[in-house]
């Protein structure tokens, strides 16, 4: 029993003590069953005793109901090509993303993995039908490798089974794999090299000096050189060649006394160049070459004022494709990796691209497009013998969609709306065409360097449909997507201007007709949790509603309790709690610290195993709430971490947000 409700216990026992009326005894028993009822519903277990809820309603049948069909909606993700024909893709059937093949266009979905664990990344042997992959338990992010024997489905674990190890990436022998491990001391992420066949032997390539992220980006054809990766922030990155018989690394993009982004892509077919992307010339990231010999860079993509954010290149070298984030959509691109030309492709359905890869006869190039009415699908795209020439796009998975016509989906509008100081904020909004005002939800993406993009959202619909709500889906400052300035406006002491962009949000809001000013909420994870629970601070008046999923409540312990090996990434974001005047500011500045601002029903979702935002987080603010004897909605599910990966979780999740909103909204 929870200590407020063993309070009334106490009390009501104190006052029938000693009582012989029989009709006083029956109101005693009766008064202790409705306590015992009331405990119940304030902290209570669900989904096997993993899902801990509190203060949380029973969710009435009727919304578990209305959200079926949106709760069954799948998706299919390219992963790779198959060595003969047909391609993997990840998808779910049970509870979680396992791996699938397909061996033809539409074709049934073969399992091949059946683990309790969604799969993570994958990387197929060059020369071989295995896969290296990785997978974690419970959220906690400390994946490991594992060894795939795709024929037999068979696997073995490469690595320790208790370090954080990512990135696989085989050598073009197919018997060596470069990855990322803190294995040395739980906090460096050091770059390793081991042979698949005497894993326990993987040795060091590169010690971590500092917090910084490493990783394998390419390999030289021979073998003999690693292209690796230095990832210091979303805005400095540099690259380095480490030559793997004499161990000297080099650095060949970047500077070391500089900030830029560079980030390395491929080595180029002779080994004379390297593919990177970078925003050195331009206030966008750009693709670009350098040739290693003259140490000459030329900018391909300088005629092109988006970011570039996907590239994959052939085993050849002479065939390659590159994606552009124009304006939040994706568009394709072919180049000719020697001659540079560039040619956009037009087949490409509106929407968002990733996962790309070429299969080993250059004939086609895989890859996942995902658009608002349909959810993230494998396609291939056919190719000519000139590198810049395609034939048809076809899709060879159709994802279920619980049943749900997605013809009637609400389609997203880019609009842009003024801000405290008249720069213009890029939103979407979902809403439909209606003579009667409806409630905003506003939706706050994390990272910081995040962005909101138009793409399929089961969530957002349910939403349109089942709260008929409007949904918008802002950039603050600070989002990716709009150039290098715009990425830095809300760094350090400039930390609540995105905030403030929140507030102008709302004042945009009041002057639109067929939205209702008076019914807002706000919802948002991780960093995006951060500003709703500071957007509950300073707009509380204005807001009914708000949903902070794994936030950031308190900056200072947030960079104190987040594992070791990203604490240093989040300084340079965030700022460094160790200087007394930052740490006074982001005090000053974290939600927990000004809860008595705090005047609206909150819903905290948490997963206990998270290793970024850690469950401290959620735990502060929850209790300084109902210490000011404000109203709180908690949920923490005991086998999940940074967001909920497990069907079972997700579901109880959204049917309780869809009780919230209504209550409340």
């Amino acid at each position: 029993m929870s200590q407020r409700f063993t309070r009334i216990y106490l009390l009501l026992l104190d006052s029938v003590y000693g009582v012989k009326s029989m009709k006083k005894c029956i109101l005693w028993f009766l008064c202790l069953n409705l306590v015992l009822i009331l405990d119940a519903q304030e902290a209570r277990t669900e989904n096997n005793g993993n899902l801990i809820l509190e203060d949380i309603p029973i969710i009435p049948q009727s919304i578990k109901d209305d959200l079926s069909k949106f709760q069954n909606v799948r998706s299919a993700g390219f992963r790779g090509f198959k060595h003969d024909n047909g391609i993997f893709i990840t998808t779910r059937f049970g509870n979680v993303s396992q791996l699938h093949s397909v061996e033809s266009p539409g074709a049934t979905r073969q399992q091949v993995t059946f683990f309790q664990e969604p799969i993570g990344s994958i990387s197929t042997n060059p020369n071989d039908s295995s896969i290296a992959f990785t997978m974690d338990k419970g959220g906690t992010e400390n994946a490991q490798i594992y060894l795939l024997d795709t024929d037999n489905g068979e696997s073995k674990l490469l690595t320790d089974g208790s370090s954080r190890n990512g990135g696989p990436l085989w050598s073009n022998s197919g018997d060596m794999i470069a990855f990322q491990s803190t294995r040395r001391n739980g906090r460096s992420n050091d770059i390793w090299l081991m042979s698949v066949e005497n894993p326990d032997k993987a040795k060091i390539l590169l010690k971590s000096s500092d917090g910084s992220w490493w990783g394998a980006s390419g390999w030289a054809k021979d073998d003999s050189k690693v292209l690796v990766q230095n990832y210091i922030s979303v805005a400095n990155s540099k690259a380095y060649i480490i030559d793997l018989k004499t161990k000297q690394k080099k650095l060949v993009l970047g500077n070391e006394n500089e900030s830029s982004v560079n980030a390395a892509l491929a080595f180029d077919k002779n080994d004379q160049g390297l593919f990177f992307i970078t925003d050195r010339f331009a206030e966008y990231n750009q693709l670009a070459y350098k040739n290693l010999n003259n140490e000459e860079i030329i900018v391909i993509s300088k005629d092109i004022s988006w970011d570039v954010d996907g590239f994959a290149i052939n085993e050849k070298g002479d065939r390659a494709a590159f994606v552009v984030n124009e304006n939040g959509y994706s568009s394709l691109y072919l180049l000719n990796p020697q001659t540079f030309k560039y040619k956009k492709v037009k087949s490409i359905p509106i929407g968002l691209i990733g996962g790309m890869e070429f299969n080993r006869n250059n004939k086609s190039l895989g890859l996942t497009i995902n658009t608002f009415q349909s959810p993230s699908d494998a396609h291939v795209l056919d190719l000519k013998s000139n590198p810049l020439s395609h034939g048809s796009l076809t899709r060879w998975t159709f994802s279920e969609v619980g049943g749900l016509d997605t013809s009637k989906f609400v389609e997203p509008k880019l609009i842009h709306y003024p801000s405290f100081d008249s720069r213009k904020i890029p939103a979407f909004i979902y809403a439909n065409k209606t003579e009667e005002p409806q409630p905003v939800i506003i939706y706050i993406h994390g990272g910081p360097e995040g962005q909101s993009r138009p793409r399929f959202s089961s969530t957002f619909q349910l939403w349109i449909k089942n709260l008929n709500a409007a949904v918008i889906t802002p950039n603050v400052r600070g989002s990716e997507g709009y150039g290098k300035e715009y990425l830095s406006l809300d760094n350090g002491f400039n930390r609540e201007n995105s905030v403030k962009d929140i507030g102008a949000l709302l004042d945009w809001i009041e002057t639109q007709p067929s939205l209702d000013s008076e019914r807002v909420a706000v919802y948002g994870g991780s960093y995006g949790g951060y500003m709703v629970l500071a957007s509950a601070v300073h707009y509380s008046d204005r807001l009914k509603a708000v949903v902070d999923i794994v936030g950031i409540s308190n900056f200072v312990t947030f960079l104190k309790n987040t594992k070791d090996y990203r604490r240093d990434l989040r300084r340079v974001e965030y700022g460094d709690e160790r200087d007394p005047e930052m740490e006074k500011f982001l005090q000053s500045i974290s939600p927990n610290n000004n809860v008595d601002k705090i005047k609206v029903p909150l819903f905290v979702v948490q997963g206990e195993n998270d290793p970024r935002v850690p469950v401290t987080e959620a735990e502060q603010i929850v209790a300084a709430l109902r210490e000011n004897g404000k109203k709180v909605w908690y949920m923490n599910a005991l086998n999940e971490g940074h967001g909920y990966r497990k069907k079972e979780n997700r579901d109880i999740y959204q049917q309780a947000v869809v009780l919230f909103l209504r209550e409340h909204l």
